[in-house]
């Protein structure tokens, strides 16, 4: 037999003896999960509707805790909202590690705020946080910011004169101008090119980090990168902001007061400074660029997003924002602009805000997670840097917590008196120390933006409330919902 052919034969056969024994057991003592196949992990019990699906599926047969093969590497699932409690808060400390989106990954490696492990992250995390609440986190003078950018809002409404418009870009325009103004030291026009240009490119990096393709290629990345696809124009649209966020640094370096500094560039700039004799220094340029796209971007895309789900939901169900209107309408009026001291008087505004953001389940797998050491979890061993994705979906969707997990309903956060109820299983910034930096911004935002629009409009839709889609238009990272037409008409 030729020698070419009995090589070919014994690739077969070793081929075949992998399929048959499976992976060699990994250290440690991971928790139950399908059976994986080499090289391909549990690619069979994917499908075209993503990662959420199939995990639900896996969940029914393996419990609240199970281990998926995405490609090579075993990942745990945490399901349901006690698991994800038990190890983001009972254990955080130990499932604080960040692990990595692999579309994203050539742009932020281990650099920044938000992607960043072990000391670097905490100390990135300590200034971030100082940093931003300085500017205005929990003062009054963030409050004035998102009061302004109502304002200005709806003053854009009101030029549309009740003609079908899609909010995408405007409600993009009001949440990255908080941060901007926090991160850069100021606001943008509406109408500012450049500005609608990175708005662009981070509602098309959000919509291409959620898609199928970047989910495929999450199973098999290292191989899939020498390729064209998704993940090559994700990377070229975040290094066009990289690139822009280099420019205002300089700009920034050049202008720089250290007794007066603006934003959280020149605070930042000022502390390479400081620590530029420091071998260990975590304040290097390239954290610095990371940290602002980072922020930049989880404080823009999250919140509009939010915002355009609500609307649309809104749209659904006109009878809910009937009530928030009236409820707007007896607490407010018509003659101020709402202020963040409103909100404990407004329970139903505040019940439909929380539940928009657990019907819209933004980030329905989690940004992933690692166990910063060998950790006993439930019975199982999951060996350091094991990755780790907490499913908040599955807390948010949760059937113990929530009545009608899967149908939009204010009094999910309402008790019997109609006082607001806080739930456990409400988690859409996460948990534990990676809990989201920008929360209670984010949080401020949402009900001033919400209030200042149902306080000065009604809401209509060119088409049926019964024929209005909620399903996403993505969903895998995150959940993109459908264009939508809506008409803002002044009240």
């Amino acid at each position: 037999m030729e020698p070419s052919v009995l090589l070919l034969l014994a690739l077969l056969v070793g081929f075949v003896l992998l399929l048959v024994r499976g992976y060699p057991k990994a250290r440690g003592h991971l928790p139950p999960g399908p059976r994986p196949l080499p090289l391909l992990g549990n690619l069979l019990q994917m499908d075209r509707g993503g990662f959420l699906n199939p995990f639900k599926r896996i969940r029914e047969k393996y419990g609240a805790v199970f281990t998926v093969h995405l490609g090579t590497r075993p990942v745990v699932m945490l399901y349901g909202t006690e698991a994800i409690r038990e190890a983001l808060v009972d254990q955080a400390e130990a499932f604080s590690g960040r692990g990595t989106i692999a579309v994203v990954e050539p742009i932020f490696r281990d650099y920044g705020v938000i992607f960043s492990n072990g000391e670097r992250w905490k100390v990135l995390r300590r200034f971030s946080l100082a940093t931003m609440r300085d500017f205005g986190m929990g003062k009054r003078s963030v409050e004035e910011r998102i009061q302004e950018e109502a304002r200005c809002l709806v003053e854009e409404f009101r030029k549309s004169q009740g003609a079908p418009l899609d909010p995408t870009f405007l409600f993009q325009c009001i949440t990255a101008n908080i941060i901007c103004s926090i991160v850069f030291g100021e606001r943008f026009d509406y109408k500012d090119r450049q500005f609608l240009r990175l708005l662009y490119l981070f509602y098309q990096s959000f919509s291409l980090i959620s898609s199928f393709s970047s989910q495929v290629f999450e199973l098999f990345s290292g191989f899939l990168k020498y390729f064209p696809g998704t993940h090559r124009q994700i990377s070229r649209n975040l290094q066009e902001i990289l690139d822009y966020i280099g420019q205002s640094v300089e700009k920034h370096r050049a202008t720089l007061d250290p007794s007066n500094p603006r934003d959280f560039i020149d605070t930042y700039l000022l502390r390479m400074e400081k620590e530029k004799s420091n071998q260990h220094m975590e304040f290097d340029h390239q954290n610095l660029l990371i940290s602002v796209l980072s922020l930049f971007f989880a404080g823009t895309e999250t919140s509009s997003t939010t915002l355009r789900y609500g609307f649309l939901l809104m749209l659904k169900y006109p009878h809910v924002a009937e009530k928030v209107q009236k409820e707007i309408d007896q607490v407010i009026g018509s003659h101020r602009l709402p202020t963040l001291e409103d909100r404990t008087k407004m329970p139903y505004t505040d019940a439909v805000i929380y539940e928009i953001q657990r019907f819209s389940d933004l980030v329905p797998i989690g940004v992933p997670h690692k166990v910063t050491k060998d950790t006993l979890f439930r019975g199982y061993l999951l060996p350091k840097n094991t990755e780790v994705y907490p499913i908040l979906s599955s807390a948010l969707h949760d059937p113990q917590y929530f009545e009608q997990p899967d149908t939009f309903n204010p009094d999910h956060f309402l008790d019997a008196n109609g006082a607001l109820k806080k739930s456990e299983a409400f988690m859409p910034f996460s948990l534990g120390k990676r809990i989201c930096l920008g929360e209670g911004i984010a949080r401020n935002e949402l009900f001033l933006f919400f209030t200042a629009i149902l306080q000065n409009f009604s809401l209509s839709s060119p088409m049926a409330a019964k024929d209005i889609d909620l399903s996403p238009k993505e969903s895998g990272f995150g959940k993109v919902p459908q264009t939508y037409q809506i008409c803002f008409l002044a009240r």
